[in-house]
């Protein structure tokens, strides 16, 4: 009977740890997505990294002025690329995916 009890115990500790695993992995997804942007000043910058690091699901962004590109990691079970370039065109600025992800989507 305490084998059958070990055995039982077992088998659920081992459920425990494979379903808190497999939610810390959900936790864990997240896309990036690279955009070709209009901007030309510091101040463009600054209006970008204030305004896209609010947006549902933004978990990292990188704006270079120098190169027009503004890199967004996001949670996609929360938004979109389409909806995060819609979102850098309503502060005004042209907002193309960049040929880097583009030939990426290719593969």
């Amino acid at each position: 009977m305490k084998i059958k009890l070990l055995i039982l115990a077992g088998m659920l500790l081992a459920c425990t740890v494979n379903a808190q695993e497999k939610k810390e992995t959900e936790k864990k997804k997240k896309a990036e997505i690279t955009f070709s942007v209009g901007m030309h000043c510091e101040n463009c910058k600054t209006r970008i990294e204030k305004n896209i690091t609010w947006e549902k699901g933004v978990k990292d962004l990188e704006v270079k002025l120098t190169e027009k590109t503004v890199r967004v990691v996001f949670d996609p079970r929360k938004t979109t690329k389409e909806k995060l370039k819609t979102a850098i065109e309503k502060l005004g600025y042209t907002c193309e995916i960049s040929e880097q992800d583009k030939d990426k989507a290719k593969k």
